[in-house]
């Protein structure tokens, strides 16, 4: 059972005005394998909707936890070099301006396969990884990460703090966007911090998504996509104050990350952040107005560009079976009539299926050894990684095609 939000699940506000449909689509990591029934897969509504007034952006359908996150969650972070290098540098950062030591605590939400606090594991530094999905919490506790095997809300934050006390740092990356159950899990993070502490959290930046038509960012397991403005209103009501940001371009299409403390005292950055996105009408629902049509010329778009190439003649193959990935084939219609196979680094997805279209998934030497004329990029957000990794590819003539913004080849 599903079921659309009735009001805003940050402030409570009803009246959502809804400025996007991609209508009714598999869960988008649900990956299907090899033999099953294609009757058997179930498909949910995918409307994205707005705030007027906490101007939060967020999906109407709530499917289930324990349906998005149950055992077969085939998510670890791990295999991207890039979010290892960026999630090292983090910690690198944290343990020497907070002065972090064996006397500290950290605590990650949404730790998966402990590819950020194996750093801090290594610095011999205190610290336990939040992380309800059973293979990437096994795949932690295999490394050394200490990991709870459950989903964090308000709840859990008094168990943590009666065990082993406040915490001097949380992380919270790309999991802020995962919960339905918003002020549950951000009065948890109030509860959970020192006085003194300091959360950050990260995720891909509305403006970004809007300004770039990252349509595809958008899936079941995304209830809420944030602006500055709207991370503000959420924080203030649990006693947290957003006092700095920072701004990965990079980083998933675009990336913010929020440094929320118990005390006002925001930076510039912040300052900057708010005003330009006041400036930009990003407070109210006129900014996403037109987002709809541009997305489906897009969509048109790339159908245009894969039709024209499979007409002369071309193979076709795809990069990432990502959950972005997922949205994206559903959405334009794009299936095994056009492409042959997705490669994917993570073994476990290896041998499946793409949900809904049914493409096979397989390793990326696939590319090589098949040699398709073009190589369709699901993952568009590591490029520059996957074209390191592809470099013998492209040597042989390989090409890619980049979705997003607007689709178009490059070699």
């Amino acid at each position: 059972m599903t079921e659309a939000a009735p009001s805003c699940r940050s402030c409570g506000a009803t009246g959502l005005q809804t400025f996007l449909s991609l209508g009714k689509t598999p869960l988008a990591d649900a990956l299907v394998p090899v033999g099953q029934d294609p009757r058997d897969e179930k498909y949910y509504p995918l409307d994205v909707a707005f705030c007027g007034s906490c101007s939060l952006v967020q999906a109407l359908e709530e499917v289930p936890a324990d349906v998005l996150f149950g055992p077969s969650y085939p998510y670890f972070s791990s295999f991207s070099d890039q979010l290892l290098k960026h999630s090292k540098e983090h910690v690198q950062r944290l343990i020497s301006e907070r002065s972090l030591d064996e006397n500290s605590f950290v605590v990650e939400l949404a730790s998966n396969d402990g590819y950020l606090l194996r750093n801090f594991v290594a610095a011999g530094i205190p610290c336990v990884g939040i992380e309800p999905t059973p293979g990437p919490a096994a795949a932690a506790r295999a490394i050394g990460v200490p990991t709870v095997s459950e989903f964090f809300d308000i709840r859990l934050a008094r168990k943590l703090v009666r065990d082993g006390g406040r915490a001097d740092v949380i992380i919270a990356n790309n999991v802020m966007a995962h919960v339905p159950a918003l002020n549950s899990f951000v009065e948890g993070m109030a509860h959970l911090l020192a006085d003194d502490g300091v959360i950050t959290v990260e995720n891909p930046y509305v403006r970004d998504l809007v300004a770039h038509y990252e349509f595809d960012t958008i899936y079941h397991e995304h209830f809420c996509y944030y602006s500055c403005t709207s991370v503000a209103v959420l924080a203030e009501r649990h006693g947290l104050y957003l006092n700095d940001v920072e701004y990965f371009p990079h980083l998933h299409g675009g990336t913010l990350r929020w440094y929320l403390e118990k005390r006002p005292q925001p930076s510039a950055a912040v300052e900057a952040f708010l005003r330009a996105e006041a400036e930009a009408g990003m407070t109210t629902i006129a900014y996403y107005a037109d987002f709809a049509d541009k997305v489906e010329e897009v969509k048109r778009g790339l159908l245009n560009l894969l039709l024209a190439l499979k007409s002369d003649g071309a193979t076709i193959a795809a990069y990432g079976a990502a959950a972005k990935g997922s949205t994206l084939l559903n959405y334009t219609g794009i299936d095994r009539s056009l492409i042959d196979f997705v490669v994917d680094r993570n073994v476990h997805k290896q041998g499946m299926l793409m949900p809904g279209v049914h493409i096979p998934i397989v390793a990326p030497e696939a590319l090589v050894e098949r040699r398709p004329d073009y190589t369709l990029l699901l993952a568009w957000n590591f490029i520059d990684e996957v074209r390191r990794q592809q470099a013998e590819y492209l040597a042989a003539g390989g090409q890619f095609i980049v979705p997003i913004p607007r689709p178009r080849v490059v070699q």
